[in-house]
C-alpha cells in the first residue's frame, strides 16, 4: 500500500516549492532588470503576488516569503546594510493585510476577482509602506521615501493580473485544509469511499 502524505509533510513540500519559486522568478526579474534596464526608474516583483498567494493558503507562513523577497533583491542588487534592513524587514508590515483577508474572507478572495484583485493591492501598498516607514526610520528623508512607492508602482498591477489568474486555478488561492477537504470529498462521491488524510 502506497504511504500517504502527512499533512505537515504535505505542507512543508508545499511551502519550500513556492518558496523555490520565488526565488527562481524573483531572482531572473532582478538579474534581467540590472542587465537589460540599468538606469530604468521603475522596478517590478512577484513578491508581494507570491505573499499574498501564501498567505491565503498557509496565513502566517508568509512572512517568510514576505522577508526572502528583499533578501533577493538585496543579495543580488549588492545592497548595503540599510538596504537589507529596509527591504528584508520593511516587507514585514505586507502581514497587516492577514486581518483584512479575515474582514475579506478567504473563500470571496478565491472566488470573486475584485476580492482576490484588491488583497493583493492591499498586500502590496503594505509592502511598500514597510519599506518607506523602515528608511524613514534609518534617516531617510520623507520625500526618498515616497519613493518606495512611485518606484514599484508597477508592481501592483503585476500583483493584481497575478492575483486574477492565481483564483481561476484551482486550488492555487486556497487555504490548503480546505481545499484537500474539499479534494478529498469530491474523491469519496466519485469512488463511495476515500481514506482519512492524516494530519501531523
Amino acid at each position: 500500500m502506497k504511504r500517504q502524505l502527512t499533512f505537515g509533510q504535505y505542507r512543508m513540500i508545499d511551502l519550500c516549492m513556492m518558496l523555490a519559486m520565488l526565488v527562481l522568478f524573483e531572482s531572473i526579474i532582478v538579474l534581467a532588470a540590472g542587465t537589460w534596464f540599468p538606469n530604468t526608474l521603475y522596478t517590478v516583483s512577484i513578491v508581494a503576488s507570491v505573499t499574498a498567494i501564501v498567505m491565503v493558503r498557509w496565513d502566517f507562513c508568509a512572512a517568510l516569503f514576505a522577508f526572502a523577497g528583499g533578501l533577493v533583491l538585496c543579495v543580488l542588487s549588492h545592497g548595503t546594510g540599510e538596504q537589507f534592513l529596509i527591504y528584508c524587514l520593511g516587507n514585514e508590515l505586507s502581514m497587516a493585510a492577514f486581518f483584512v483577508m479575515k474582514l475579506l474572507t478567504k473563500e470571496r478572495i478565491r472566488q470573486e476577482a475584485v476580492m482576490a484583485v484588491l488583497f493583493g493591492i492591499c498586500v502590496q501598498l503594505l509592502m511598500q509602506a514597510g519599506r518607506a516607514l523602515a528608511a524613514l526610520c534609518l534617516g531617510y528623508a520623507a520625500k526618498d521615501c515616497l519613493g518606495f512607492f512611485s518606484t514599484d508602482s508597477l508592481s501592483i498591477l503585476f500583483t493584481m493580473v497575478i492575483l486574477w489568474i492565481a483564483r481561476r486555478q484551482d486550488g492555487l488561492l486556497e487555504d490548503q485544509r480546505v481545499y484537500l477537504h474539499r479534494i478529498r470529498e469530491e474523491e469519496r462521491a466519485e469512488r463511495g469511499d476515500a481514506e482519512p488524510w492524516e494530519r501531523s
